[in-house]
């Protein structure tokens, strides 16, 4: 089966998709990154984040993915010599400059091209390869059938986004948030104004505002529907694909631990068939479960993209910035127990109803009977943030430290029963 790498925007989130079943990670740091507004980690942080995967079993890839103008380039050595101090297990780099400095400075550190050096041929990942990377993130703009003729002309490492948020700008190459809000989107700063819903304004009649529609569905005209390429998944496999990536470093803990633990089940699904279930991969099909479980982490709707040819309007959600999410997290284990100890997310009561996300795709439904604080007062209502001990019916001895208490999300003004 090929690896599962997994979104880290900070250390819980790092924590998180590994807790729920990810093969690998991918951080990045303060600088050099193209998701500055994702917490990220300090140099001491990406230490201690690399050291967590590997006492996991999980390797941690960093992002050094801008695209560098000169003054980019102050400190970069000086911070490629810190991740090789630290062990990371590889370099997720796409700007060619970068790509000579690491070679030069990290030889032995291994060289993963970002999908923003947009590779859609043979040719284009041979020449990467020669280069010295050992795998290529391949252009998100691929079929299925051009990724396996990659596939057989290359012996390179492939790498091929699963799903997440897709840019409408080629390979997510976008100056929209640069021209906007001053915001460039290639250093790492975007302001995703590709989300905003926009109107129409004459130059004559200031303040006069008129929707800007297409085929009349919305105002939403950039909006892209997320990547799911959930179902393709045997073919990506049969294919010889390498790495199944998922994008979400923004995301919450709720959302990436969700996502891996359905593509981990998935994974694991492929892996228990017999041989001749993969004579034709193609009709190889999930439990309905897995797709039901996606759609409770709340998403924009989804596509499969340019899987299976070129996508069209109907790829787009003109409607919102995403779709209503009918689920959301309550609380993170934080000490196991038949009455663990738990961090609060979401304002919660006694006598509600949730559920216990297990690595498995297990619904574990249980309800709150009594919340008391780690002193021992009692509470009818924790806040986020709050640490309370949480006596449930039936309880919660299966529950270990980091798994996430859920609930379905409840109509404004709905009581607790």
């Amino acid at each position: 089966m090929p690896e599962l790498l997994a979104p880290a925007g900070n250390f819980e989130k790092l924590v998180t998709a590994i807790h729920y079943g990810a093969d690998a990670v991918y951080l990045g740091g303060k600088l050099f990154s193209l998701r500055a507004k994702a917490g990220n980690f300090s140099s001491e942080m990406i230490k201690e984040g690399v050291q967590y995967a590997h006492d996991h079993g999980v390797k941690a890839y960093v992002t050094v993915n801008i695209f560098a103008h000169n003054c980019d380039l102050a400190g970069l050595p000086e911070y490629l010599v810190q991740l090789r101090q630290a062990a990371v297990d590889g370099l997720i780099i796409a700007d060619p400059g970068i790509f000579t400095l690491a070679r030069r400075v990290t030889p032995d550190l291994p060289i993963h091209l970002s999908t923003q050096a947009n590779v859609t041929n043979h040719a284009s990942a041979d020449f990467w390869l020669r280069q010295g990377a050992v795998r290529l993130n391949l252009a998100r703009e691929l079929s299925l059938a051009e990724i396996k003729r990659i596939r057989k002309a290359v012996d390179g490492e492939l790498e091929i986004f699963v799903h997440g948020a897709i840019c409408i700008s080629y390979s997510g190459r976008c100056m929209l948030s640069n021209y906007m809000t001053g915001r460039d989107a290639n250093t790492g700063n975007c302001a995703h104004p590709c989300r905003y819903s926009y109107r129409l304004v004459e130059e004559k009649r200031p303040g006069e505002f008129y929707p800007v529609e297409e085929d009349s569905r919305g105002t939403y005209i950039f909006n892209a529907k997320d990547l799911c390429l959930l179902e393709t998944l045997p073919q990506l496999v049969a294919a010889g694909v390498d790495s199944l990536k998922i994008e979400g470093r923004m995301k919450s803990i709720f959302y990436v631990g969700g996502v891996v633990r359905v593509y981990r089940a998935a994974l694991d699904y492929l892996g228990a068939l017999p041989a001749e279930k993969w004579m034709h991969p193609e009709e190889i099909s999930f439990p309905d479960e897995l797709m039901q479980e996606i759609r409770r982490t709340g998403t924009r709707s989804t596509t499969d993209n340019f899987i299976q040819g070129r996508p069209g309007g109907q790829e787009m959600n003109y409607t919102s910035s995403r779709v209503a999410q009918a689920y959301e997290p309550v609380a993170v284990i934080r000490k196991r127990g038949e009455m663990p100890v738990v961090e609060i997310r979401n304002t919660v009561f006694t006598g509600e109803e949730i559920e216990y996300m297990p690595s498995s795709l297990m619904r574990i439904k249980v309800k709150i009977s009594r919340m008391t604080d780690e002193d021992g007062k009692e509470k009818s209502k924790a806040s986020p943030g709050n640490r309370v001990i949480l006596r449930t019916e039936p309880g919660l001895g299966l529950a270990v430290v980091n798994g996430i208490l859920r609930r379905r999300k409840r109509a404004e003004g709905t009581a607790v029963n």
